[in-house]
């Protein structure tokens, strides 16, 4: 029977924990989410050459 008060304890610590979460700083978490902010300028995307997607082994050839 005496297991009521403990019940009402941790009834009222669960409300206060479901309803008064701590303050979330959006700006910050909206900053995170997004990553570092990057140019156009320094993406720079290279292609490989055609004869090396064939051979792997083509650019220890000689060529003749």
């Amino acid at each position: 029977m005496g297991r009521g008060r403990a019940k009402a304890k941790q009834t009222k610590v669960a409300r206060r924990l479901k309803y008064s979460g701590p303050d979330t700083d959006l700006q910050a978490l909206e900053a995170e989410l997004k990553g570092p902010e990057e140019s156009e300028e320094t993406i720079v995307t290279e292609e490989p050459e055609e004869d090396s997607l064939d051979d792997p082994y083509a650019k220890y050839l000689e060529d003749d």
